[in-house]
């Protein structure tokens, strides 16, 4: 049996989305935001909302990182992220916050149904996530720090993350329904 490396051309994208959106709130890295463009993309995710003070399209740097995912992924600009929050919680959604805290659990945890939405929350690199927005949480998750240090990089964490909320999406529906 031949393993022939496959080309982009003989890649078909999924048409579908997993009910799953993405916050990034002050995120200060347009490279961390065109990295979870290309994230959110590869695991088909509905729509990214950027909050604060996060680079927006266009921005050249950002935009060498997307590799034009940017102009396929939905995304919205909002300054509010409490806001958007809040609206997503009205449509409901599961608002989940990736960030080590004194209650956080283990991401491979975490519970879904097949009927969850899902909003994961990202924040700063150098701050995490507002309090008020673990406030407004559902649910707040961590990834298990084996080494030495307690962090990773946000988009390897999100890639992480999505893998694992999509994957459980998956397995709870066994057969992948996707909007």
């Amino acid at each position: 049996m031949d393993n022939i490396q496959l080309t982009h051309s003989d890649f078909q994208p999924q048409k579908s989305k997993y009910s799953i959106c993405l916050l990034l709130n002050d995120f200060a890295s347009p490279a961390n935001v065109g990295s979870i463009f290309r994230i959110a993309d590869a695991f088909a995710i509905e729509k990214i909302y950027l909050t604060g003070s996060s680079p927006i399209p266009p921005n050249r740097k950002m935009m060498r990182t997307s590799r034009a995912t940017e102009k396929f992924v939905l995304y919205e600009y909002k300054e509010n992220a409490e806001a958007v929050v809040n609206k997503l919680k009205l449509q409901g959604y599961s608002i989940i916050s990736l960030e080590i805290t004194s209650s956080s659990t283990n991401i491979r945890q975490l519970a879904l149904s097949k009927e969850n939405k899902v909003c994961l929350i990202l924040g700063s690199e150098n701050e995490g996530i507002k309090p008020q927005l673990l406030t407004l949480s559902d649910e707040t998750v961590h990834i298990s720090m084996l080494g030495e240090n307690s962090s990773i990089n946000v988009a390897s964490a999100c890639a992480i993350a999505v893998f694992e909320i999509t994957n459980q999406i998956s397995s709870i529906q066994n057969n992948v329904t996707l909007k």
